[in-house]
């Protein structure tokens, strides 16, 4: 079993938990986020402050180097607060997917009870996370889709997500270092190309 597995490598199995592999609770920090469509770039550098009521704990820093507009601020606010997709996996779908000597690739899917409404193409993606059996340390989480999904308006041939982490000692747990969107899509009979860099640091328990 994956447990076995872990347990024969000296991996902690908290990895098997997604609530232990996103940004924790009481943490602030700040994030860079760069949104490229079609070849046209838009970054966004804000600020998360869990301390502050609900609708303000988002700050929006600038916009492409400049004063954020109260539009700007609305819009991030608004997507921010949308569910990002499922948290919760399907246990029973845990498969070893490849075991090296460097690393470990573990297989899973999303639990299907959990996925909110507007994110059902999430039940036809798949899971892979990649385990350095060096360091004893989670690298990365990826998820990509296993058939063409509807994302939104947009009918996606490619949908892919790549996680990566940072360790931080003092709270002995994985903090989010990036996420990274790739989808190749059609809208309105257009092919069009997505991709989202977001970027976590400056990470402060409050």
């Amino acid at each position: 079993t994956v447990t076995e597995v872990l347990s024969k490598h000296g991996i902690d199995q908290r990895v098997l938990n997604p609530d232990n592999l996103k940004a924790p609770a009481g943490y602030a920090f700040e994030l860079k986020e760069t949104t490229t469509t079609a070849g046209k770039a838009k970054e966004i550098i804000a600020k998360f402050d869990p301390t502050l009521p609900e609708a303000e704990q988002w700050t929006v820093v600038s916009v492409d180097g400049k004063s954020p507009s109260n539009g700007d601020i609305k819009t991030f606010r608004k997507n921010k607060a949308k569910p990002q997709g499922t948290e919760k996996t399907d246990m029973a779908s845990y498969q070893v997917e490849q075991e090296t000597p460097d690393k470990l690739i573990l297989s899973y899917k999303p639990d299907v009870r959990e996925v909110p409404k507007d994110a059902l193409f999430l039940n036809d993606c798949k899971l892979h996370m990649t385990i350095n059996l060096k360091t004893k340390k989670l690298e990365q989480v990826q998820l990509l889709n296993e058939k063409p999904v509807q994302v939104g308006p947009m009918r996606a041939s490619k949908f892919e997500v790549i996680k990566k982490f940072t360790t931080n000692e003092q709270a002995n747990r994985y903090l989010p270092l990036s996420d990274v969107l790739n989808m190749d899509a059609k809208f309105l009979g257009q092919e069009i190309t997505v991709q989202t860099i977001m970027e976590y640091s400056d990470y402060v328990k409050k």
